[in-house]
């Protein structure tokens, strides 16, 4: 996926929101160094023009790792987003470092191979089931760390704060494998990883108890913060019951909102919620496989996009990892829920794959073909059945291409 050094003349590429033909990127250990345009004056020979739509590797911001393992095993009942969570928990049950490790590999093999370049790890499966640290704190952490190496991919360890089974509950069951009993313990265990590959996230307002929310985002300043927000209408419910506010304005209260931070899938906010996350310039990561998935509802992209938002994109669950899908699920959803068409540009949703997903993990080298940035590429086969004839262009990427088309030999 990163070019080899050297001269590369590709067919046709996404530099900024335009697709251009026989565009020449020079490269240096793993950094484009010149683009420019193929002339036939003046130009050292080329080697062999790499066919297809070629475009920077996306930003998946949000992924747990270990719910691959739930992939077609949860789809044979009714149910909502919390009968399906005690499946997960049964699965969170039985992982050990090694087969979590060994999950975690493959997880983010697939994603490598549909044009992933970058993960967002939201890992909050901490200690062994009983609440038991390892011998190593941190071993479960390290395995995710040593799967994305393994895989060959770029990873923000989000390593997520997770205290309580609800407000004013205590962790229970499976929970206490993610309990590191206060965020002043959490914060020390992450500490202790000393890498700088390592963000930090706060579960949910339901996960971490007021007091203890600015705990956290102290801990992670200068570093990506995301939070699971307003998934569910119950978590809404709860928090005004207990605080007489919505989960956006108790984080907004305790400074967690900002441009490091990144909040999940926001889906069931007021307007003051949606100002409140413009005005911070705070990123909303919306994984609409996942949400569709678990029946959890349709957020406010647009919206929160216009207020100031940025928009980043998430595979979450892994129920699909297919980013391109991630893109056009946006739109229509949107159509679903306004019962009107073009809502967002294909421009638009690919600077959320790529430029904007890549700055909200804290990677702001690469995300855009730019002198300076990775040259962390992906090329789209424009012949198969799905891209055939539809053109060189950033709609063919959102709204015909698959990561099936990902091409293996680019």
């Amino acid at each position: 996926m990163t070019l080899a050094d050297g001269r590369h003349v590709l067919q046709h590429a996404l530099v900024g929101d335009e697709v251009l033909d026989e565009v020449v990127v020079e490269v240096a250990g793993g950094v484009i160094t010149e683009v420019g345009f193929e002339t036939s004056a003046g130009r050292p020979p080329h080697p062999a023009v790499l066919a297809g739509l070629t475009l920077p590797a996306f930003a998946n911001c949000h992924s747990h790792a270990f719910h691959r393992g739930l992939r077609g095993h949860t789809q044979t009942e009714r149910g909502t987003f919390w009968t399906w969570r005690e499946q997960m928990y049964k699965l969170a049950a039985e992982l050990t470092p090694d087969s979590y490790f060994e999950l975690a590999r493959d997880v983010y093999a697939e994603m490598v191979a549909t044009g992933i370049g970058a993960v967002g790890e939201f890992h909050y499966l901490h200690h062994q089931p009983d609440g038991t640290p390892y011998d190593d704190p941190n071993e479960m952490g390290k395995a995710l760390l040593a799967a994305a190496d393994d895989a060959g991919i770029r990873i923000r360890l989000l390593d997520t704060c997770y205290l309580t089974a609800g407000i004013g509950i205590e962790a229970q069951g499976v929970q206490r494998r993610f309990s590191d009993g206060d965020a002043h313990r959490w914060a020390e265990r992450v500490a202790a990883l000393a890498d700088d590959r390592v963000g930090a996230a706060i579960h949910s307002v339901r996960a971490v108890p007021r007091d203890q929310l600015g705990v956290v985002a102290r801990a992670a300043a200068g570093r990506p913060l995301h939070v699971h927000l307003s998934e569910q209408v119950a978590e809404n419910e709860a928090c005004l019951a207990a605080y007489g506010l919505t989960p956006t304005q108790l984080l907004a209260e305790e400074d967690v909102l900002g441009p490091m931070t990144s909040v999940v899938h926001a889906t069931h906010l007021t307007a003051t919620d949606i100002r409140l996350l413009g005005d911070s310039g705070t990123y909303s990561c919306f994984c609409p496989t996942t949400e569709r998935d678990l029946a959890d509802g349709i957020g406010p992209s647009r919206t929160l996009h216009a207020a100031g938002s940025p928009l980043t994109l998430g595979s979450d669950s892994h129920a699909v990892i297919d980013l391109f899908e991630e893109m056009r699920a946006v739109e229509m959803h949107e159509r679903l829920a306004t019962q009107e068409r073009g809502h967002w540009s294909a421009a638009e949703l690919l600077a959320a794959a790529t430029r904007d997903g890549h700055a909200s993990l804290g990677f702001a080298d690469a995300g855009t073909i730019a002198v300076g940035q990775r040259a962390d590429l992906v090329t789209v086969d424009l012949g198969s059945w799905r891209t055939r004839g539809t053109g060189a262009t950033p709609e063919t990427l959102v709204f015909a291409a698959t990561a099936a088309d990902v091409r293996r030999d680019a």
